[in-house]
This record gives structure tokens, sequence and C-alpha cells, in this order.
């Protein structure tokens, strides 16, 4: 795997665990901006939206299949910054929700924001990561930055 993803990656990663981590040794409630936005700590174990609701097993093995799946993913685009760092954010907000299933049995949450009367569901650094790094994949591959032929070996498929 490219090292820049690996070093994107492990930033993510820690940046969400100290994040979570301290929201939740401080049992963090705090009201940033009245009625728009929050750090609210909250406990969640189900997946985005709370689906899925205590099914902690079968969302560890979700979350390991798709790292394999983003990690075979990176060998289907060109390499590039904006792919290094999309990979990077989806590798780095998977791993941290799944450390917090495996070593809490519940992801740690505490963004919460209201927006224009809709508490929409809380959320953490990770899955902000995830979220970007979708955007950052669909918008490579709407550009057509998608490699041609299937790499394997090192070749290109048709390329001897």
């Amino acid at each position: 795997m490219n090292k820049k993803i690996v070093i994107i990656s492990t930033i993510m990663l820690i940046l969400d665990q100290i994040t979570k981590a301290i929201i939740q040794i401080n049992n963090v409630h705090l009201n940033l901006i009245s009625n728009f936005f929050k750090f609210n700590y909250y406990e969640n174990t189900g997946a985005a939206f709370s689906i899925m609701e205590g099914k902690v097993s079968v969302l560890i093995l979700i979350s390991a299949i798709m790292l394999v799946i983003i990690y075979s993913m990176t060998f289907s685009y060109e390499e590039g910054k904006t792919t290094n760092i999309a990979f990077g954010l989806l590798f780095g907000g998977v791993f941290g929700n799944l450390v917090d299933r495996v070593f809490c049995g519940f992801v740690r949450d505490f963004i919460d924001i209201d927006l224009f009367g809709y508490n929409f569901p809380v959320f953490n650094i990770a899955d902000v990561s995830i979220v970007i790094g979708v955007l950052l994949i669909l918008m490579v591959t709407l550009k057509g930055e998608i490699k041609n032929g299937i790499k394997s070996r090192g070749r290109r498929k048709g390329k001897n």
C-alpha cells in the first residue's frame, strides 16, 4: 500500500481516537453554538443512524470486509494527491470505528448538530473522515481517474 495513504489513515485514526477519549473521559455535554452545534457524548451500538443496533459482531465483520474492499479499490485508481487523501480518510475512518467496536463494544459519537430544526444523528471524526473519503472517490471517479486495466503483478491488462 502507498506510504502516503498509510500516513493519512494513521493521522485520522489517532485524531479520531484522541477526540473520542477526551469526550468520553470528560463525559462532555457542551453547547458550542446555541440550537445548532453541540458536543454530546453518546455510545452507539449500531451503525449509521443506529441501524443494526446491538449487532456489534456483525458490524465488526462488515468493517473488516470494508477494509479489504477499500484496499482492493486502491489498485483501480490512478495514484495521485486526491486518491491518496480519499483512501487515507476511508481507511482511517473505518478503522477508527472498528477499534471502538472491538475494544468498547460500541462507537463513541459526540458531534451533535441541529439543522433547521432537524436533530442530525450524532457522529464522530471517523464518520466525517469516511464521508469526505467517499465524496473524494466519487469526484475522482467522475473525473475518470480510474485505471483502464486491472493491475496484476505490476502490469496492466493487455500489456506484456
